[in-house]
């Protein structure tokens, strides 16, 4: 039985009338994540390659008000995670918001929402590959890109197919780099700051955040159009979900993981800008280059500006690294549900998805051709895609929740054990959000080219759904039938 085929009669509760995650079905997966695997890999899924290098483009648009974007977008955030969590602990599955998607909203909903998160974490691992290999290009200049993307696929292929232990472990320590380098990128600034030390001392200001045309050097509406970078900055939060079928105890670790984020968005987001930002003033970083690293160099601290492209570099591979461990998982989930090859139901001998990983590395070394033919717009090309594709995931957490929230005031399902602050509400501001910031892609001519990629992949997306019912027509019904579809 798959875990979307339990009906909701089926599900027992625990004393807070929540179903207990023992009694979520089996898998097959092995439980092999710990509490503090399971909390580095939420930690370091808030801290990727979006703020590492995206955030110098972004610097470049929009100065320091890039902090207020963060600010607002991480406060987002925050409610879509607890919206989740609050699924989560209702019934955790590692098919996670596509199951919900199913489950609340229909079978083709579930359908779609799991190749479309396949989808994210695809280009995500294709921008993740060309950032790496922009990384190693600061060292190799030499060495050309699409050669470097190339080895690390390879590598982190590897990792993936020997066990989830070993993903979690150099999860665990891909995460510990990024925050430690991260943490000291902050002392260290606070320090120029404070004392003044080094060439960087003699600039470095607090009134660097409003000395040079304001805070908004370039307009409001100019800041408010780096959201789409901003948001691409943020996913793989949400991937603390699709652990929750291979956590050893996720009633507990998966809500600490989740209460956790508004501090780390604070630390790690706005206050590392905000301290980069009067160390070095905004007019002096520019596209392409790692905000992080250029502070660095201003400082003058021996190999300091090497250490923070090796600590950029980690982030870039450990986001990868997650993008090869969930769309394993999430093709397994839909071949569950008859949406897929049955093939990627397999498990091998460690208990892994390893057809489904080969599968999703063969799509991800795309990235290595697009590396090879227009290494210098890989990165922007695939982000926008991977941040449509993130947008429509969240709007599914958030929608399944509404309705989840509904189905409870009404008595037809259990409450969860872990409930969002403000119900409802806080998901429909979220969603609002996430419809404004669609509307800021559809108007900047750059980022446009996703809708329409996000179009034809809806289309083919149709297309298969279609040819799915006809060729097995009893696969759709039975999903049709449970779990009910909840309205």
């Amino acid at each position: 039985m798959t875990s979307a085929q339990v009906d909701t009669s089926e599900k027992g509760s625990g004393a807070s009338g929540s179903p207990a995650a023992s009694e979520a079905p089996e898998e097959g997966y092995e439980r092999g994540l710990g509490s503090r695997q399971v909390q580095m890999i939420a930690i370091g899924g808030a801290i990727g390659v979006g703020l590492f290098l995206g955030a110098g483009a972004n610097i470049a648009k929009a100065g320091p008000s890039l902090i207020l974007m963060y600010a607002l977008a991480g406060a987002i955030i925050f409610f879509i995670m607890r919206a989740l969590g609050e699924l989560l602990l209702y019934r955790p599955v590692s098919g996670s918001f596509a199951e919900y998607s199913r489950e609340f909203l229909g079978p083709f909903f579930g359908y779609f929402t799991g190749w479309t998160y396949w989808l994210m974490w695809v280009v995500t691992g294709m921008a993740e590959l060309t950032a790496a290999a922009i990384y190693v290009h600061y060292w190799f200049p030499a060495i050309p890109q699409w050669v470097t993307a190339l080895v690390f696929l390879v590598v982190l292929f590897g990792v993936n197919l020997i066990s989830v232990k070993v993903f979690g472990e150099l999860e665990f320590w891909f995460s510990m780099v990024k925050v430690t380098a991260l943490i000291g990128m902050i002392v260290i600034g606070l320090g120029v700051l404070t004392f003044g030390f080094s060439s960087a001392g003699d600039t470095a200001s607090v009134a660097n955040l409003y000395q040079f045309d304001g805070f908004f050097p370039k307009g409001v509406g100019s800041s408010l159009m780096t959201l789409q970078g901003v948001m691409f900055a943020y996913l793989a939060v949400e991937l603390v979900g699709v652990t929750a079928g291979e956590s050893e105890d996720p009633e507990k670790t998966l809500p600490k993981a989740i209460n956790t984020l508004p501090w780390r968005i604070a630390l790690f987001y706005v206050g590392a800008l905000t301290v980069i930002l009067c160390v070095v003033k905004w007019t002096e970083f520019a596209p392409g280059v790692s905000p992080f690293v250029a502070a660095f160099a201003k400082i003058g601290i021996p190999a300091g500006a090497g250490i923070v492209n090796f600590v950029v570099l980690t982030a870039a591979l450990s986001s990868c690294n997650s993008g090869m461990y969930s769309t394993g998982r999430m093709l397994r989930t839909l071949a569950d549900s008859g949406e897929a090859p049955a093939a990627f139901r397999k498990l091998s001998a460690s208990k892994t998805p390893a057809f489904g990983v080969t599968v999703s590395v063969l799509f991800m070394g795309i990235g290595v051709v697009l590396n090879y033919v227009v290494p210098e717009k890989a990165f922007g090309y695939v982000t926008s895609v991977a941040t449509a594709a993130g947008i429509w995931t969240w709007l599914m957490i958030l929608i399944s929740h509404v309705l989840y929230r509904r189905a409870v005031d009404a008595g037809r399902l259990p409450a969860s054990s872990f409930p969002a602050p403000g119900g409802a509400v806080c998901s429909w501001i979220a969603i609002a959000f996430l419809l404004f910031v669609t509307c800021l892609i559809a108007y900047d001519a750059d980022s446009r080219v996703c809708l329409y990629v996000m179009a034809g992949w809806a289309a083919a997306l149709g297309v298969g759904w279609r040819v799915l019912k006809n060729r097995s027509p009893e696969v759709t019904e039975r999903r049709e039938r449970a779990p009910e579809k909840v309205s």
